[in-house]
């Protein structure tokens, strides 16, 4: 990052640091998540290298807080879903801390990769792999041809396809 970048990245910061920390407060009624998505809103701006133009840096600034927080929000769900799966079980089958985390960052990267692909493909993937539909169910439920759903479920698994190669 250049001198002038260095120089509009900390104003930037300074002309509204509090005014995101309010901003992120008030959703997150925490002021520690809060401090935290701050901190993650900032890097992106640093790592992407680009300022905004100062009329539209608190517009920037609140794209990427939202989508940090809903970011936040999705992770929390999971996990208590996974924590909620996981308290049936009998305490010999439950995971070590370190699995825990593990099993919780996969299932975030499969949630982040799902909300890649398209509605109708997505629901058509988890119909068939959670619910166990069959194509001609799925179709059903989702007022689309068998030949749509065959569709929607073949780019659901080339995205995951892909997105294992990536890993």
């Amino acid at each position: 990052m250049n001198r002038d970048k260095q120089l509009q990245f900390t104003e930037l910061y300074e002309t509204h640091q509090g005014w995101l920390a309010n901003f992120l407060r008030k959703r997150l009624n925490c002021s520690h998540k809060a401090a935290d998505l701050m901190q993650d809103t900032y890097l992106k701006v640093l790592v992407s290298g680009k300022v905004p133009p100062t009329e539209y840096a608190r517009q920037y600034l609140t794209r990427i807080a939202k989508g940090l927080v809903v970011d936040q929000y999705r992770r929390w769900r999971i996990e208590q879903a996974y924590l909620e799966s996981i308290s049936h079980l009998p305490e010999e089958y439950h995971a070590s801390p370190e699995k825990r985390f593990e099993v919780m960052e996969t299932l975030i990267h499969i949630d982040t990769l799902l909300h890649k692909v398209p509605e109708k493909a997505r629901q058509a993937f988890l119909l068939r792999k959670l619910e166990g539909l069959s194509y001609s169910e799925i179709s059903l439920e989702l007022g689309v041809t068998i030949s749509s759903v065959e569709k929607y479920i073949a780019k659901a698994l080339q995205a995951c396809t892909l997105a294992m190669l990536e890993r």
